[in-house]
């Protein structure tokens, strides 16, 4: 049994011209080339951000009945994809290589927490803390220049009467 072929060398020509190049169709005639691109640049933008508020910041469609609560869905969606942005262009300076989702899930383990002790004349003392940072999460907020604050003092509560 014996195989043969034979190489198009002309279509494979052809082929590799194209490589690297980009075929951009449009209906838009009246528009200048250059701009047309500037358009298909502009809605990858978009099409990224979308990405980023269905995939990092798991923003899904939530049905509101009241037009002030869809505003305010919308509003909150938008400041989250601009505190999005705003990371991704810090990680890129001073932690390149490093993106949004795995900062996000790096500092994750951080937690605020309050812890409640209850007194004996029926008040009560509140200490909000956070967890302390590992030696891996240490690291990148010195990377990225950031310090956490200190941690609060304790609050008390107004003196409520003991159930006896």
């Amino acid at each position: 049994m014996d195989f043969t072929f034979t190489l198009d060398t002309a279509r494979l020509r052809r082929v590799r011209r194209r490589e690297g190049r980009y075929l951009l169709r449009s209906n838009l005639t009246e528009t200048e080339p250059a701009r047309l691109w500037e358009f298909y640049l502009q809605l990858v933008e978009v099409e990224a951000a979308f990405k980023d508020l269905k995939g990092d910041l798991a923003i899904r469609p939530i049905f509101h009945q009241a037009e002030a609560r869809i505003e305010a869905h919308i509003f909150v969606a938008f400041l989250a994809y601009c505190l999005h942005v705003a990371l991704k262009e810090h990680l890129r300076h001073h932690a390149p290589g490093l993106t949004v989702r795995q900062a996000l899930e790096k500092f994750a383990a951080i937690q605020m927490l309050d812890v409640h002790f209850p007194t004996t004349d029926g008040r009560e003392l509140i200490f909000t803390r956070y967890t302390q940072p590992d030696a891996d999460q240490q690291l990148l907020l010195a990377q990225l220049g950031w310090t956490l604050p200190s941690q609060p003092p304790p609050k008390i509560t107004a003196k409520r009467a003991v159930a006896m």
